[in-house]
């Protein structure tokens, strides 16, 4: 048996050419240096860029003008360890300047191949280009993946349709995931964080707000559901449905789409597994959750069938180290297979 229900998250965006550049000054001679393997040589618009292919994509990737990163293997060689280390330079410095200093690739005649055609990207679409463009290059994204046994939460939700039903409220394994997602928030609260580049310092927001993205026919949107650890499971159902619909025939309203803390995509009805979703900037992670599937598991030495419900948790590196990023996972499971215990507040 399959199921799971819900949303999802992600894009890319447009980068300004930038103004074009004097010429540097030819630098003035001086004496060569005796001959030293793997020395770090400073960025120069005049020398040329050793790099390998692979190199060179991922610096294109990250939107990295390799001309301002010093290499250093033999002669200046530039390997994707120096691109982290030019991008992680900036980042502590609160700002990245090589995308928008880098050209935009200009574009063959694919019309020379066979008929194209064009179409102008809709506003909204530029917008989220933008903004993940902006998280991508700014947030050094880490991906831990997990997967929670999800029988006992699929039977609890079955018991307690019922009465969800009554109360106007539709109970989705997804509105159980929050629940279980607030009990992880409060025992890791680096996760319910921003970074401050500037001050460094870390913000921690004693509230939770999650960020819900949804599949519109307009583009991806994020509304947030405000202070959900305030609520029980039949009011966030009710704020769950009422906040999908309403952001799917566009009668969300802008500060709806705001304030978020922690966010969560959810492609388990469109099917699919794992996969690596991209933190919401200024939040520093983001659970993505793929299709339940029933799977053969070894349960006390024998064989049964269990829903097992893939987990993908990203998050900001600067801000949650490894280590967190699986404490995080395994209170989530833990979570998940006990939702009694979960919603008891144990």
């Amino acid at each position: 048996a399959e199921r799971q229900d819900a949303p999802s998250l992600e894009a890319e965006a447009p980068v300004e050419e930038a103004e074009p550049q004097a010429e540097p000054e030819p630098p003035a001679p001086a004496p060569s240096p005796a001959p030293v393997a793997a020395t770090a040589l400073p960025p120069s618009g005049d020398r040329p860029t050793p790099a390998a292919p692979a190199t060179r994509r991922f610096a294109r990737e990250l939107g990295v003008d390799l001309q301002q990163v010093s290499g250093s293997g033999p002669g200046g060689r530039i390997s994707k360890d120096d691109v982290q280390e030019h991008v992680r330079g900036a980042l502590s410095g609160g700002v990245i300047t090589q995308a928008a200093s880098q050209p935009i690739p200009e574009l063959p005649d694919f019309s020379k191949w066979g008929p194209i055609e064009r179409q102008k990207m809709p506003k909204i679409r530029q917008v989220i280009s933008q903004n993940l463009s902006t998280a991508w290059t700014q947030i050094p994204h880490v991906t831990q993946f997990g997967s929670a046994d999800a029988t006992a939460l699929e039977a609890f939700r079955h018991r307690n349709k019922a009465a969800a039903e009554s109360r106007g409220a539709k109970l989705t394994p997804t509105v159980l995931v929050l629940k279980a997602i607030v009990t992880a928030l409060k025992a890791f609260p680096q996760f319910n964080a921003s970074l401050d580049v500037a001050a460094s310092e870390i913000i921690l927001k004693q509230y939770i707000n999650l960020g819900i993205a949804v599949d519109t026919e307009r583009g991806l949107l994020v509304p947030v559901i405000k202070d959900v650890e305030r609520k029980d499971i039949y009011e966030l159902a009710i704020d769950l449905g009422d906040l999908g619909e309403r952001t799917r025939t566009n009668k969300v309203s802008p500060d709806e789409l705001q304030g978020g803390t922690f966010s969560v995509t959810n492609l388990g009805s469109l099917g699919g597994g794992a996969f690596t979703p991209i933190v919401n900037h200024p939040e520093v992670a983001i659970l993505g959750i793929g299709r339940g599937r029933e799977e053969a598991v070894v349960v006390d030495g024998r064989i049964e069938p269990r829903l097992m419900m893939p987990l993908c948790l990203s998050y900001d590196h600067r801000v949650v180290d490894g280590a967190d990023g699986v404490r995080f996972i395994n209170k989530l499971v833990e979570s998940i297979e006990n939702p009694e215990h979960m919603l008891l507040g144990g």
